[in-house]
This record gives structure tokens, sequence and C-alpha cells, in this order.
């Protein structure tokens, strides 16, 4: 349980380093070692708890998000965990303004769909749907596009709110998709 609360600890420190980094320089022009020296911890620290600064980043997202994922799990609706989610981004405007700039390999965009469209497909597994190929392939036009209009609310700074945000990607909701969320619950009309 300590080595736990050390590692979560370490972990924070380079999320909190990073973090103060990107104020400075753009991400790709943000070494491991100046992560490390930031937080305090060695290079061999960073390294036993993150591939590279994507994993990083990847990982306090993750962190972060997981947390209104799981509400939408337990019986939350989809409204709720976007406006969360996107409440989230807003807060910490300039970290993921930073990450989403990013094209390079193991990038958040990415990382961001396939945790959204993972997660909507165990969802719906677990609320006792079902999904065909047809359906599959539309969820993940859905996903993609709302990875889009997510990271062009952050990075081009539009006027919208988090909650507008989140009405639109509802509205923009294939009604295929609408269907199936309002019958396992997990939307409002």
């Amino acid at each position: 349980m300590r080595e736990q609360t050390r590692s979560m600890d370490a972990k924070f420190r380079l999320v909190t380093s990073i973090g103060e980094c990107m104020k400075q320089y753009p991400l790709e022009d943000i070494t491991v070692d100046q992560v490390a020296r930031g937080a305090g911890l060695s290079r061999q620290t960073f390294y036993r708890h993150f591939r590279d600064k994507y994993d990083l980043i990847n990982w306090y997202f993750d962190k972060l998000l997981l947390e209104s994922f799981d509400e939408m799990g337990s019986g939350r609706t989809v409204r709720e965990g976007l406006d969360r989610k996107f409440a989230f981004i807003q807060e910490e405007h300039l970290f993921f303004f930073a990450a989403f700039q990013n094209d390079d390999q193991n990038n958040l965009k990415e990382h961001d769909f396939q945790m959204i469209f993972d997660f909507y497909k165990d969802l719906i597994r677990k609320k006792g749907g079902t999904i065909d190929e047809a359906f599959t392939r539309l969820l993940e036009m859905y996903c993609q596009a709302s990875v889009y209009m997510t990271v062009e609310w952050v990075l081009r700074r539009t006027q919208i709110s988090a909650s507008e945000l989140t009405q639109l990607m509802l509205d923009a909701m294939p009604e295929k998709i609408r269907q199936l969320f309002l019958e396992l619950g997990i939307l409002e009309e």
C-alpha cells in the first residue's frame, strides 16, 4: 500500500512538472530529463512509470476522465459524463491545449478516441445491449467526430461553454446510437 502511494505521488509530481514545462515550451520540445528534474525525480524513475512523455499525458487524461465515465457506467447519463469531461478540460485548458496540438505517435487525440470508443462498447454490453458490425462502425464515426470537435474546441478557443459543447455532442448523436442509449437508460430524452 505504501509503495502504491509513493508511486502515485511520483506520477502526479511528473504531471505537475510537465504542466509547468508546457507553460514555457511546446510539448515536442520538452524532454523527459526536464520533466523528471522538475519533479525532483530521476530519469530512471520517470521510465519506471511511463514509456515516454505522451504516455504520461495519456495516463493523466485517463485518470481524470475515468471518474466521469465511471459515473455513466453506474447509472448516470451520457450528458453528465460529457459535462464533467468538458468542464475538466476547460479547467486544465493549458495542459490540454498543449497535448492536443501533438500528432506524434501515442498522441492524446488517438488515445481519447480509443478510450471513448472502448468505453461506449463496454457500457452497451454491461447494460445488456448488443451491437453488430454496422452499429460498431457508426459508433466509431461518432466517437471520431466527437474527438475532432473536442480538439477544435480546445485549440480554437471557440466561444461556447462546456455545457454547450455537451449539447452539441448530444445533438450530433446518430439516431441509432441515441435510441440504444435511451433504451439502456444512459441518455435522457
